[in-house]
Parts: C-alpha cells; sequence; structure tokens
C-alpha cells in the first residue's frame, strides 16, 4: 500500500473502532431493559455508519490486494475452485481471536470475516457462507467448536444418540405431519363392485424452538492473555456441560408446555408393575413390555433406555433358568444385552420409585424427535465485569424435542404403592 493508501486506511480502522464502541455503550446502557426509541434510532445509525465504512474498508483492501498481484497470475473464480475448509480454517482463528481479545483487539479482516461469517477476500471476491452477527454481537460459533458442545451434550444426554434429531437453518415453528392408519385394511373387491373409500387422516404438530443456556462463565483476562490457557477447549466443553445437562433433563422429562415434551412425559404405558414393585422389575415385566411394542417396530433399531440405577436392579434378574438377563459381551464388537436387546443409559431417566416410568423400549428412532436451530451462538461481554478485570461468556442453543411414533416405543411405570 502507499503512504496515502495506508493513512486513509487507517483513518477508516479508527472510525470502524469509535463507531463500533458507541454501539456497545448502547447495549451496555441499556442491559436489563428494553431500548427506548432514542437508543433503537441512534443503534440504526450508528449500524448503518458501521456497515458504510467497512464497505469502504474492504474496497480499501481489495484495491490494494489487485495492485500487488501480477495480472498474468490473477486465477478466476471458476477456475481456482471453492475451498471450504480454508474459509472455515479463516473463521475459526478470527473468532479464537475474538474469545481471547474482544472486538477492539482484532484486525478489519477479522472483523469483516466474523461480520460475514466465513468469506473468501481475495482478487476481488467476497461470498458469505455464515450467518451475519444479531445485534448484541453474537457470532456463529466455528464448525469446530459446535461440534465440540454437540458431543459434549450428547455424553449428557443418552437420548440424543439414539433419537430423531433434525437441524433447521431458523428458529420457525415447524410443522410435522403425523399419520396413524393402522386400525385400516385393504378389502377383498367383489366381482362389479365399486372400490370402498377409506380416506387418510393426516394429524400436525408443531415443533419449537427452546432457548438453552450455559449461564454465565467469567474468564480473568491473566488466563485470556495467557496464551498457555487453551480457551478454545476450555470454553466449549463449560459450556456445552451446561446446556447439555438441561437439554436432556428437558427431552426425558419435559411438561411439552413452553418447554419440550419429554420422553417420559408422552410415552404410552406398556406395562404396568404389580403392587409393591414401586423400586423393582420382575423378568416377565421385561418380557411384556417388549411385546407391548408391535412387531413391526422390534427390529434391529429397537433398544432399552434408562437410568444407571435402574440397570443396577437389572443386572440382578435372571431367566427361568437362572442366567442372567444382562449379557456383558455376547460376542466381539457387540454392546451389552438386556435380554437380547442393547441399551442405553441416560441419567436424565427417572430413577426406579413409586409411579415413575423408568424403562422406555422400542424405536427411538421412529418414536422420539429433537429439532435443533442452526447455529451455537457464543456471546462476549467486554464491559460489564471490566472493573473485576474478567470477561464473560454464555453460549446458547434453541432445542425442542417430542414423541412422534407413539406406536414407536412402551414404558414401564412403577405401581403407586
Amino acid at each position: 500500500m502507499t503512504t496515502e493508501t495506508l493513512a486513509r486506511r487507517q483513518r477508516l480502522v479508527d472510525e470502524q473502532n469509535t463507531i463500533w464502541h458507541r454501539m456497545q455503550e448502547i447495549m451496555t446502557g441499556s442491559e436489563g431493559r428494553d431500548l427506548t426509541d432514542e437508543e433503537r434510532t441512534n443503534w440504526d445509525a450508528a449500524e448503518a455508519d458501521l456497515t458504510r465504512i467497512s464497505g469502504d474498508l474492504e474496497r480499501l483492501e481489495r484495491m490494494a490486494q489487485l495492485g500487488s498481484v501480477d495480472r498474468s497470475q490473477i486465477i478466476t473464480t471458476s477456475d481456482r475452485g471453492d475451498d471450504p475448509d480454508a474459509e472455515a480454517q479463516r473463521y475459526a482463528e478470527a473468532f479464537h481471536r475474538y474469545m481471547r481479545y474482544g472486538m477492539e483487539g482484532l484486525e478489519s479482516e477479522d472483523r469483516q470475516i466474523l461480520r460475514g461469517g466465513w468469506s473468501q477476500l481475495q482478487a476481488g471476491q467476497t461470498r458469505a457462507l455464515g450467518t451475519a452477527p444479531d445485534s448484541a454481537a453474537g457470532y456463529l460459533v466455528p464448525d469446530a467448536f459446535r461440534n465440540t458442545m454437540t458431543e459434549t451434550m450428547k455424553a449428557f444426554g443418552g437420548l440424543l444418540n439414539i433419537c430423531n434429531v433434525i437441524t433447521t437453518d431458523t428458529g420457525a415453528d415447524l410443522s410435522w405431519p403425523t399419520n396413524d392408519d393402522t386400525s385400516n385394511e385393504g378389502d377383498l373387491l367383489s366381482e362389479a363392485v365399486q372400490v370402498p373409500e377409506q380416506d387418510l387422516t393426516v394429524g400436525e404438530r408443531e415443533l419449537g424452538a427452546y432457548t438453552f443456556t450455559s449461564k454465565l462463565v467469567r474468564v480473568n483476562w491473566q488466563l485470556l492473555q495467557d496464551a498457555a490457557f487453551d480457551v478454545e477447549a476450555w470454553l466449549p466443553r463449560k459450556l456445552g456441560e451446561r446446556i447439555g445437562r438441561a437439554v436432556a433433563r428437558y427431552v426425558c422429562t419435559g411438561t411439552g408446555v413452553k418447554q419440550p415434551e419429554g420422553l417420559t412425559t408422552a410415552v404410552r404405558v406398556g406395562k404396568q408393575g404389580a403392587g409393591g414393585q414401586t423400586t423393582s422389575v420382575v423378568y416377565d415385566d421385561l418380557i411384556d413390555l417388549e411385546h407391548s411394542v408391535d412387531p413391526a417396530y422390534r427390529g434391529p433399531n429397537c433398544r432399552y433406555l434408562w437410568h444407571d440405577q435402574t440397570l443396577k436392579v437389572i443386572r440382578k434378574l435372571k431367566d427361568g433358568d437362572g442366567r442372567p438377563l444382562w449379557v456383558p459381551v455376547p460376542a466381539p464388537g457387540f454392546p451389552a444385552t438386556v435380554n437380547g436387546w442393547a441399551y442405553t443409559v441416560d441419567n436424565s431417566m427417572p430413577e426406579p420409585g413409586a409411579s415413575n416410568k423408568t424403562i422406555v423400549f422400542g424405536d427411538f428412532t421412529a418414536g422420539y424427535i429433537v429439532r435443533q436451530v442452526r447455529g451455537v451462538q457464543s456471546i462476549r461481554l467486554n464491559e460489564r465485569y471490566a472493573d473485576r478485570l474478567q470477561t464473560g461468556f454464555f453460549g446458547y442453543s434453541r432445542i425442542d424435542g417430542m414423541v412422534d411414533d407413539g406406536s414407536a416405543l412402551a414404558a414401564y411405570q412403577h405401581a403407586a404403592a
């Protein structure tokens, strides 16, 4: 860049930082309440200025890049192809610097990458691949971060490993069709008789998007400034653990009223324990429970789901010949089974107790659905804890769940007394 171009670039960067600080002050001043009309007007004007200046800065830097490239070596987009892995890496690196140093510590290119999602800033080509930040300075978490969160959530919720999980790009209510045609069958048609009618009845339910938050994690500035502290590994683990515990609890036991419909809340009872079985299970109960699920679902996807304390009870059961139902390793490479069926442990399931639904058996892929909105987000609070030399972080995810095909699953319920 020429001296004149460098001076202009610095002026634009300074203006960009000033406007960004002004926007942060508006949000900080309104913490805990809605923005006033004046604050909304000031925010919108500042955002428009920021967009304009960022565009000028981007054009200036692209021009400088074009001026420094040998024209004979310029390759068109169609010749060069796309490299999403490189784009993802650049975004992850920018996000890492944002978490450590905040917006003020970023170069303009990092700001451009964060504001536009993954972008290809070369040879005059800018291609947005992600989601723009919201007004509270939330940025789309890069894949490596988000994947760590997802895996952590699964570790705390076994049901999430075996049910049907769908991902949507927005949080708008999602209509989900339902149909139960099992009571209807075809007919033998007599000669010269008109074909009888029997309509299909299609119902409809809706999946929403409830927000689960990790709550706030405060990090000392000394740790953020210490290169030896792996903030990218630590934060996903902490935020993921918190969100994971909450999600696991609600998809198992949620009421369905302004929260996900929990599995044990809506699943039908296939077997009720006899009087006195408030914490116990007998062999015959499991046989009856298995056969309460129609054979159409009792295929390779069928399994048990229960709490670890329930597994403790089950492991003591024996069949009529005195053989344990629990088989730790039926064959090399196969999972442990109970009565020949695989099982999953989820400690968000109810423990053995009066009237509790502690065991669910069936095809969970068909029986329970979880909807999650793409893009776990992370928020960085710069000023709120500045007087303590700390920065706040929290993550959030939007999720809903419900029993889908109720015939695919059945529960064992302990006796009330």
